[in-house]
């Protein structure tokens, strides 16, 4: 059955198709076929689907690997690349450990004041912490120390959306208060140019910022609200890691159960809605024929939600991620940080960093509902995928021993 569309969006849509419809006066090509969009992301990437589609001048933020076109995104991308190699991973886990100490200390505060906690303050410091001290070396506390400089130029640039397509559009990116103090003490490559530097810089606080700290609280939220999730989760922290032991890279990595909770919180809540593609000449794909200048979108959050590909898929099941069920999913209907070339860079670390933060406050607190939280939960249908309201918790000490505070 083909989607109605609705100022611009897809309400109804079955496991394969595609549908042309327009925003405004450009095409659009809504595909859902997995081999199609094997084709568009990989197979086709570099020949024709490299680049997203531009919306108007960017200013510094052209410059972004999210953003870059062509041969300067290639260079961009290869540069960065070595960042997220396992042996850069390992180098950056003791940095974000001691964050994941930070954050229980910070959990415990709350804990023993009794009162509800807004998810993504705690999980929003802690992602800024470990983004500022990752990137740029810069170590704080963002919950402790709210006036540090630092701390409040990065909120200002998180008070806009800096991948929301409008805004870009209309040059409104709030570079210019930036910290000039970034172009020297990144991080990141020196074969980059200033601009680029600078691009990139934003777009790693961003990004990291919000895909780190908007899935955490939806985990989180998810197990408040299926304790037996949480429970069996702890048991294997606890048997992975006795006695609150720090965890570890390459053992954080082995957790099964882990591992399917927090891939099935992202099928559920995919931070990027959709993927799109801007198609660089007139081709071909699978007996469609697609005209130069269309964008071709890929609705993740709609193939998430398939229930011919996702049985009850309004249903938490991280079963569907087990070893025995992981082999029978398509690659491509299930993409929360994309897929080819074009890819988050930063999916590795990202998922790194979450699970680390997920072991450290588990072993710690558990989660339960308060009266403050919204049952169900509702989402904004805004720009990324984020609650309607902020995720509000209430956390419980685990017991009086509480590990790295």
């Amino acid at each position: 059955m083909a989607p109605a569309a609705e100022n611009g969006s897809l309400s109804l849509i079955s496991s394969v198709f595609l549908h042309r419809i327009f925003e405004g006066k450009h095409p659009l090509l809504v595909i859902t076929d997995p081999d199609m969009i094997k084709t568009v992301l990989v197979k086709e990437c570099y020949s024709v689907f490299t680049n997203r589609r531009v919306f108007g001048p960017t200013g510094v933020m052209k410059n972004a690997v999210s953003v870059a076109e062509d041969e300067q995104w290639k260079r961009i991308r290869t540069l960065l690349s070595p960042t997220f190699t396992s042996g850069k991973l390992k180098e950056m886990f003791p940095i974000i450990g001691k964050y994941g100490d930070v954050l229980v200390r910070n959990l415990r505060k709350e804990a023993e004041k009794g009162t509800s906690v807004d998810m993504k303050d705690v999980f929003g410091a802690y992602s800024m912490d470990v983004i500022t001290s990752t990137s740029f070396g810069v170590n704080i506390d963002s919950l402790g120390n709210p006036q540090d400089p630092f701390v409040e130029n990065a909120k200002k640039l998180l008070r806009f959306d800096i991948l929301d397509p409008f805004l870009l559009s209309v040059g409104k990116c709030p570079t210019t208060f930036l910290f000039l103090s970034i172009l020297t003490i990144s991080n990141f490559p020196r074969a980059l140019s200033d601009q680029e530097l600078m691009a990139q810089s934003i777009i790693f606080i961003f990004a990291g910022y919000e895909t780190t700290s908007s899935t955490l609280s939806f985990l989180l939220y998810i197990l408040a609200t299926h304790p037996d999730v949480q429970q069996k989760l702890q048991v294997e922290i606890d048997a992975t890691f006795p006695n609150k032991a720090p965890p570890t890279y390459d053992v954080l990595a082995q957790m099964e159960y882990l591992d399917m909770v927090v891939n099935e919180t992202l099928r559920m809540f995919p931070i990027a809605v959709r993927l799109e593609r801007l198609c660089k000449k007139d081709v071909e794909i699978h007996g469609v024929s697609i005209p130069k200048g269309t964008t071709v979108t890929v609705p993740i959050s709609v193939l998430h939600k398939d229930p011919q590909l996702w049985p009850e898929p309004e249903e938490f099941r991280p079963e569907r991620f087990s070893k025995k069920n992981k082999d029978s999913i398509n690659p491509y209907v299930y993409l929360p940080f994309g897929t080819g070339p074009r890819n988050c860079i930063g999916m590795r670390f990202a998922i790194m960093n979450m699970k680390l933060a997920i072991v450290r406050v588990l072993q710690n607190f558990s989660f339960k509902p308060c009266k403050e939280t919204q049952i169900p939960l509702k989402i904004s249908s805004q720009g990324l995928l984020r609650p309607e309201k902020p995720v509000v918790l209430k956390v419980v000490l685990r017991d009086e021993t509480i590990s790295g505070a």
